[in-house]
């Protein structure tokens, strides 16, 4: 997997950690999806699809939660077992941002790491600017003509993996 050099920049001490807490941490996730509840069914699944697809093992809410269990203590659960945070920024994260939902605390947890990457995804990091800067100064990703989020997906893999050409 190749990354331009502020790709690099961004993903060569994610990865670096993640080999570390691989190695120290077998059971852990790779990475750990917070995304918007909207998103579930639709670009957070299909980032999803394709980092299983690639062999990553990802913590998404909806195969992880089962019935009858709180979200939120599995939501931290998860957050814990994982190396890697990935924050996929949609219109509705924006949104869900804004109101304080669910997925305002899983990035609370996140940002207080060094373990995040935004993805933004049919939307920008200056509107994400407006609704948490501190997310929006992370370098991440973004989709669009130059970069699918299939292309997208495997970036973070071979982060997580510990994989990577500078």
């Amino acid at each position: 997997m190749s990354y331009t050099a502020t790709e690099w920049r961004t993903f060569e001490p994610l990865a670096r950690n993640a080999e570390v807490q691989a190695a120290r941490h077998p059971e852990r996730r790779d990475l750990f999806l917070c995304h918007a509840w909207d998103d579930r069914a639709g670009a957070a699944r299909e980032l999803y699809d394709r980092l299983i697809a690639l062999q990553a093992t990802v913590w998404f809410s909806e195969t992880e939660v089962g019935l009858g269990k709180s979200l939120l203590r599995e939501i931290d659960r998860g957050l814990a077992m994982s190396r890697i945070g990935i924050v996929l920024v949609t219109p509705a994260l924006l949104t869900s941002l804004a109101n304080q939902g669910v997925a305002d605390k899983e990035l609370s947890a996140l940002l207080a790491t060094d373990r995040v990457i935004p993805v933004a995804h049919g939307t920008t990091f200056e509107l994400l600017r407006d609704v948490s800067p501190l997310l929006a100064a992370r370098s991440g990703l973004t989709t669009g003509e130059q970069l699918t989020i299939e292309d997208a997906a495997t970036k973070l893999a071979a982060a997580a993996a510990a994989e990577g050409d500078s």
